[in-house]
């Protein structure tokens, strides 16, 4: 009989042990922590406080993102009120950025619109861009990610970036007007989409338009990458994008 005969009889029989009782305290175990010999029953003690302790850190950690995903919340709260008090162009355009930076503690933030009114033409955001610019805002259906620079090509799965959005790109980050960028997020803005539906899930026909582009810089190269989850960037990019189409009446 090998061992796995035995475990299999062992699961297949759970009233073994309480005909046997007795091998519970005389079979002796090694235990990993103390390397002294324990009985079956102290050994079955250790491993559910192991699995006890294991849970309460799951535990811990879920309040934590609780905790944090509250503090976002608020923050998000807060910085939609002030967007809705806002009327002046300016101030509108500043309530975001400033947002932004403060509340959620972006190193770096800065914005285009192309579609606004002429008598709003004296405002920065409203400084022209190119046409590459415009493209990659169109193309946009989740937040883009990832690094400020292109890695080259020859880099491990680096993909080959078009000259066009390595332009667009490029522009981009000069909007901020910071040598230490190492990050970036790019988001569309565009009207909401007709039916509620999110840019990502909606038939490419049924997309409006992007009539601005909000960028969000960091030092740090990880605060926005490639694999990140992008559900708080999208919901920032839907707050500021309903409070500035107000500028496009």
């Amino acid at each position: 009989m090998n061992p796995q005969d035995v475990a299999a009889y062992l699961q297949s029989h759970p009233q073994f042990f309480e005909d046997h009782a007795e091998l519970l305290a005389s079979v002796q175990l090694t235990s990993p922590h103390s390397h002294r010999a324990v009985s079956l029953q102290q050994r079955q003690m250790e491993i559910l406080r192991e699995k006890n302790k294991g849970l309460e850190l799951k535990l811990a950690d879920l309040i934590r993102h609780g905790h944090e995903n509250d503090r976002i919340e608020q923050r998000m709260h807060d910085w939609q009120l002030r967007l809705l008090t806002e009327t002046a162009p300016a101030a509108l355009i500043e309530a975001v950025r400033d947002g932004l930076q403060t509340r959620f503690e972006v190193p770096a933030v800065a914005l285009r619109l192309w579609a606004l009114p002429v008598a709003q033409d004296g405002l920065q955001a409203a400084t022209p861009v190119t046409e590459a610019v415009r493209a990659m805002a169109q193309t946009l259906r989740t937040p883009y990610c990832g690094a400020a620079q292109p890695e080259p090509v020859s880099a491990p799965n680096a993909a080959a970036e078009s000259e066009d959005a390595a332009a667009a790109r490029a522009e981009a980050l000069g909007w901020l007007g910071r040598d230490d960028i190492a990050s970036l997020a790019m988001i569309a803005l565009r009207t909401p989409v007709p039916g509620g539906e999110h840019p990502a899930e909606a038939p490419s026909e049924d997309i409006p338009a992007a009539f601005g582009l909000l960028v969000l810089g960091s030092h740090d190269p990880r605060r926005y990458h490639a694999g990140m989850g992008t559900a708080y960037l999208s919901r920032i990019g839907e707050v500021a994008s309903a409070a500035l189409s107000r500028l496009l009446r």
